[in-house]
């Protein structure tokens, strides 16, 4: 992948070479990249990570992204306002993790429940409307940023919990960590929920300060120990069956400070993280699925009832967001037009996935 992406890119760049006029040296560009995750969170954390060492190798010296793990050089809740305003330059996040700047709409462009899984996620961002939503979300709130989709997982686990969860009422009153749109969900089910960094989550639980979590995949789970307290691990992951991640850069460092080839070399790093993100979390999951069994964790899957009951809740919550807040409703509209439109492919492509048809 490094050989390619390197070839690709020096081929871009002699083409703006050549047709530049006069010919000058290209500046080298640092960008300071803090993250949301650890890098040490394989699968989710270690997409930016991945970018870094691939987009240093290819741009020859040219372009240098360096990694500061969250915290380090800025609190990650910062790190929209500090990029708009220049005091940083480029980072690493989820707009999901913007909903209280931007408003609920963000939660969109980074999982919606029973939403698109990646291939149709993916064909909306980029060969449909969602990137330019996307960008002109942060530019009508006033942001000064370039946003490139830079990562994206499959579904993840939609909850751990300290008892089976057999009817919406054994959700009532309890105390969960829950992301996104999905929380909005769980609230109108009756549960109080707070949006904790990974870091904070297992001290919660061991403190008693939350009763259930959710967080990402099996092999990013078990990297924070939930096992050790929870012993019931529900799927699908209705609430985010794809979830993508974004860099942040400074408008005006992208516009003025990086050359063509440099921009260009983002935008295929990024695109190549995709591909590899999705294909790493894909293969690393089962075989954790099957150590969360004999460490006496359940592996269970919702039943139809509260799939049902998620389901319903959902449309409501689309419902009010979309009456509180017109370039919600705009947003959703076009993605499930083009969802509509997705449907006729993929009711006649595609055989049931193994796996998914369920007795």
């Amino acid at each position: 992948m490094k050989l390619k992406l390197k070839a690709l890119t020096l081929s871009a760049a002699v083409a703006v070479t050549l047709t530049a006029a006069p010919v000058q040296a290209e500046k080298k560009v640092l960008l300071k990249l803090p993250v949301w995750f650890g890098t040490h969170l394989t699968g989710l954390g270690s997409t930016p990570k991945w970018l870094a060492e691939n987009v240093n190798e290819a741009s020859d010296g040219s372009l240098k992204i360096k990694i500061y793990e969250p915290g380090k050089l800025i609190p990650p809740k910062e790190m929209l306002d500090s990029i708009s305003k220049g005091q940083i330059n480029a980072g690493y996040t989820t707009p999901g993790y913007n909903t209280g700047k931007v408003g609920n709409k963000g939660g969109i462009f980074s999982a919606v429940p029973f939403g698109p899984d990646a291939p149709e996620f993916l064909a909306w961002i980029y060969y449909g409307d969602g990137r330019a939503l996307w960008q002109e979300m942060y530019d009508k709130a006033g942001y000064n940023v370039h946003s490139i989709p830079c990562g994206i997982i499959a579904p993840e686990t939609s909850g751990w919990f300290s008892k089976p969860i057999d009817k919406p009422a054994d959700l009532e009153g309890l105390r969960m960590r829950f992301f996104g749109l999905g929380a909005l969900v769980m609230e109108k089910m009756g549960v109080s929920t707070s949006l904790l960094s990974s870091k904070e989550i297992f001290p919660a639980l061991e403190k008693g300060a939350i009763d259930a979590t959710e967080f990402s995949m099996p092999a990013i789970d078990k990297l924070l120990g939930f096992y050790k307290i929870l012993k019931f691990n529900y799927y699908p992951g209705w609430h985010q069956p794809a979830t993508t991640f974004e860099v942040l850069i400074n408008k005006d460092f992208w516009n003025d400070k990086m050359s063509s080839s440099q921009k260009g070399l983002m935008e295929l790093g990024c695109k190549a993280a995709m591909l590899d993100g999705l294909a790493l979390g894909e293969a690393i999951q089962f075989p954790e699925m099957q150590a969360n069994l004999e460490k006496g964790v359940e592996n269970r899957y919702w039943s139809d009832e509260m799939l049902g009951q998620f389901s319903d809740k959902w449309d409501e919550v689309v419902a009010e967001e979309s009456a509180k807040d017109p370039e919600f409703k705009r947003i959703y509209d076009n993605l499930s037009t083009f969802r509509e439109g997705y449907k006729v492919w993929n009711t006649w492509a595609f055989l049931p996935r193994p796996g998914t048809v369920r007795e």
